[in-house]
C-alpha cells in the first residue's frame, strides 16, 4: 500500500485557505451581506493550480501542462461539460413562468389545510424537473412567505420545508450538476444512480412529509389562488419521464429544450428574437460550473501524479475498515469537502478521483459510489448557514419583508436530517444489492 506524498495535498488546502477562510472573514468578521460569495472560487482555484505546479521541480513546467491537458481531456469531464452547459440552455428556454405553473398548480389542487406539506412536495418535484436546489428555493420562498402570511404557520417551518424539498430533487434529478457530476465520475449510468439513490432518498422524503403533515395537520390556511398554464408544465414533465425510463440524457434535454420553445412561443411567453437569447444566457449561467469542473480536474491531474491521492487513500484505509467502513469514509470524504467549498458540485468534482480509486479498494461499485457521493455532498449542502441555498432563502425572505437568520431555518431542515439517517441505515442495515 503506497503511503504517497502528503505535501502533494498543498494545493487543495491553498484553496480552501482562500476560499473557506477569506469567505467566512468576509461574512462574520467584516458582516458584508452574503460575503461568503465575494470570493471568486475560480481565482481561488487559479492561485491553487499554481502552487500546485510550483511543486515537483522533478518534471518541467511543460509535462506539467501536459498532465493538466491529459486530466481536463478526460471523457467523463468533457461529457459533464457538454451536459452542464445544454441543461443551462433548457433552463434558459423554459424560464421561470413554467416553474412557476408547475407549484401554483399543485397548491391549487390540494385543500388549502395541508399547504406546507404541499409546499414540500412541490419543491421536491420542481427542484427534480429543473435540477437546481438554488432555482426552486428563489422560485418558491415567496410562495413559502405567502403561506405563512396566510394562515398561523411559522415562517421559518415554510422556508426550511421548502428548502429540504428542494435538496430532494438536488440529489436526485437527471439534470442536477451534482447528479452529472458524480454519474460521469463514476462512470454509472445516470438511471442506474437514480434507482439506487431513490430508495435512500424517498424513506427521508416521506418521513419529512409525515413529520411536517403531524406538524400542520391541526392548523387551517386561507387559499392560494394564482393564475397558471398548464401547458407550460409540459417541458418539465417530459424531462422528468424521459429521465426516469433510462433516455438519453441529451436526448431528454434536447426534447425540453424544443418542446419548452415551442409551448413559450405558441403561448406568447417569449419572443421569437428572445428565444436564442434566453437559451444562450441559460448555457452562460453554466460557466462558473463548467470552468471549476475544467480548473479541478487540471489541479486534480497534478496532485494524482504528485502522490497526494495515494496519501489520502492511506490515511482513509487506517481510519476505515471493510465494504461499511470504505463507503462511510466516502461520504465523510464529500462532506468534509462541501463543508469547506460550500458547494456540492465542486465537492464531488474534487472527490470524484480519491472516491474512484476507494471504489476499487473498497469493493463499492460505481453507482453506489456516485450515490454516496451525491446524497452526503447534498446532506451537508442543505445544513451549513452560508451556503448558497440558506443565503437565497434569507435573502428572498427579506424582499418580502420576513427577516429569518438561517439558525432559524435550520431548525426546520428535517429532510437532510432525516436523509442522513436513511444513508446510515442504507450503508450499515441494509447493504448494497446486486453490484
Amino acid at each position: 500500500m503506497k503511503k504517497g506524498n502528503p505535501i502533494a495535498l498543498l494545493p487543495i488546502l491553498v484553496f480552501l485557505a482562500l476560499y473557506l477562510g477569506l469567505g467566512l472573514w468576509f461574512e462574520y468578521g467584516l458582516k458584508i451581506d452574503m460575503g461568503f460569495y465575494n470570493i471568486p472560487i475560480i481565482i481561488a482555484f487559479l492561485v491553487a493550480i499554481l502552487v500546485a505546479c510550483l511543486q515537483n521541480r522533478a518534471l518541467s513546467f511543460d509535462q506539467k501542462l501536459e498532465i493538466m491537458g491529459q486530466g481536463v481531456g478526460d471523457k467523463n469531464i468533457i461529457t459533464m461539460l457538454l451536459i452542464f452547459l445544454t441543461a443551462g440552455a433548457f433552463v434558459g428556454v423554459v424560464g421561470r413562468s413554467s416553474a412557476q405553473s408547475v407549484a401554483y398548480f399543485m397548491l391549487h389542487i390540494i385543500p388549502p389545510q395541508f399547504a406546507v406539506t404541499v409546499l414540500f412536495v412541490v419543491a421536491c418535484f420542481v427542484s427534480t424537473a429543473m435540477g437546481t436546489s438554488v432555482g426552486t428555493i428563489t422560485l418558491l420562498t415567496p410562495i413559502a412567505v405567502e403561506v405563512a402570511n396566510a394562515s398561523s404557520f411559522d415562517a421559518a417551518l415554510c422556508v426550511g420545508t421548502v428548502v429540504g424539498g428542494a435538496m430532494f430533487g438536488d440529489n436526485l434529478s437527471f439534470i442536477s450538476d451534482t447528479t452529472i457530476a458524480a454519474c460521469n465520475g463514476q462512470g454509472c449510468a445516470m438511471k442506474d444512480k437514480f434507482r439506487g439513490n431513490f430508495f435512500i432518498a424517498l424513506p427521508a422524503a416521506l418521513a419529512s412529509m409525515a413529520l411536517v403533515l403531524a406538524i400542520t395537520m391541526n392548523h387551517g390556511t386561507a387559499p392560494i389562488d394564482q393564475p397558471y398554464n398548464l401547458v407550460q408544465i409540459i417541458p418539465y414533465v417530459l424531462v422528468l419521464a424521459g429521465g426516469i425510463v433510462g433516455i438519453n440524457v441529451f436526448v431528454v434535454l434536447l426534447v425540453g429544450i424544443v418542446s419548452g420553445a415551442a409551448i413559450m412561443l405558441l403561448t406568447n411567453q417569449t419572443a421569437a428574437t428572445d428565444l436564442l437569447a434566453n437559451m444562450g444566457s441559460g448555457a452562460a449561467g453554466m460557466f462558473e460550473t463548467s470552468m471549476v469542473a475544467i480548473l479541478v480536474a487540471a489541479m486534480c491531474a497534478l496532485i494524482r501524479v504528485y502522490g497526494g491521492f495515494d496519501a489520502l487513500l492511506h490515511l482513509i484505509r487506517k481510519l476505515f475498515k471493510g465494504n461499511k467502513g470504505g463507503q462511510l469514509g466516502m461520504g465523510l470524504l464529500v462532506g468534509t469537502m462541501d463543508v469547506a467549498t460550500a458547494n456540492n458540485t465542486v465537492a464531488i468534482v474534487m472527490a470524484n478521483p480519491i472516491a474512484k480509486e476507494m471504489s476499487a479498494d473498497y469493493g463499492i461499485s460505481p453507482k453506489r459510489a456516485a450515490c454516496l457521493l451525491d446524497t452526503f455532498s447534498c446532506i451537508f449542502q442543505g445544513i451549513i448557514p452560508y451556503g448558497a441555498q440558506m443565503l437565497v432563502a434569507i435573502s428572498a425572505c427579506a424582499e418580502m419583508g420576513v427577516q429569518l437568520s438561517a439558525f432559524d431555518i435550520m431548525g426546520y431542515l428535517f429532510y437532510p436530517y432525516l436523509l442522513l439517517v436513511s444513508s446510515l441505515v442504507a450503508i450499515f442495515v441494509i447493504g448494497e444489492k446486486n453490484k
